[in-house]
Parts: C-alpha cells; structure tokens; sequence
C-alpha cells in the first residue's frame, strides 16, 4: 500500500517533481542503451540493502510513463483493464457525476453489468467510451473550424 492510504494511485505532489525528472532520464537513458536488450532488468534501490530487484521490461516502460507523468507534477493511477468499477468510480474517472454516469449507462453508452442491484462497469470499457467521446469532440471542432474557414472566406 502507498503513502497516500489507497494501493495504485499517488496523487498530485506526492513525489517531488525534480526527483521524478531525474529518475526518469536514468530509466530512459538505460532502456535506449545497448544493455537494455534483456527481456528482465536488475534495478538496485536507492538506500536499499544491496538486493537488486528484477523486473520484467514492459514493467519499466510502464514505470518510465509514471515518473513522467510525476515529473509534470501529475497525480498517477495505476488500473488493471479488467477491473471492474463502482458507478461513483466510474463517474470520478469520468470527470462528470454520477448521476450524469447512469444515464450515459441507461442509454447503452457504456456497457455494465449488475452485481445484486449496484452496477460494475469495466474500466475496458469506460476507457472506450473515453476514447469515442474525445473522437466525437474531435470531430465536432473540426466541423466547426470548417464551417468558419467557410464563413470567413465569404
């Protein structure tokens, strides 16, 4: 469990930004260097007793995208894709509440299932519908500076 009370997330500021930057080059310097090669990587711990940990590469990769999102001063969550979430968590990921959550799931928008009577949304699948939403915004904005260009141009 981390400092923070809650396994897989630190939040913003918990991890000295400068600290993170500087960890990060190291982990980037070595995963570009000739010795990066191996499928597994020994990471020896600052202050530790000398043991080094083995790590599988993807899992150092993955690490490098945390300690830039903390160098930016960005709080970090870590989820695994099956998870399943409460509709609050759900609407926190979100961004939006949770009521505004349940309609978006009553109109098939995201799909859940029920577990009893509470609803579990897979993150999979909110992330899809994270990944639609931005597309549809995307696509919305292009609309609209087209529609300028051609309103301007008369």
């Amino acid at each position: 469990m981390s400092r923070t009370g809650e396994a897989g997330k630190v939040a913003p500021g918990v991890v000295d930004r400068e600290v993170a930057a500087r960890a990060l080059r190291r982990v980037k310097d070595y995963l570009v260097s000739d010795r990066a090669e191996a499928e597994e990587l020994e990471i020896l711990v600052e202050g530790g007793p000398g043991v080094a940990l083995v790590l599988p590469r993807p899992a150092v990769e993955m690490f490098a995208h945390v300690l830039a999102a903390m160098a930016n001063g960005q709080g970090v969550q870590i989820m695994p894709l099956h998870a399943e979430l409460t509709t609050q968590q759900a609407a926190d990921q979100l961004n939006v509440s949770r009521p505004y959550l349940i309609g978006l799931l009553e109109r098939g928008e995201i799909p859940y299932r029920l577990v009893g009577r509470h609803r579990r949304i897979r993150f999979e699948d909110l992330v899809d519908h994270q990944r639609r939403d931005d597309l549809r915004r995307k696509d919305a904005i292009d609309e609209l500076t087209r529609l300028d260009q051609e309103l301007g141009s008369d």
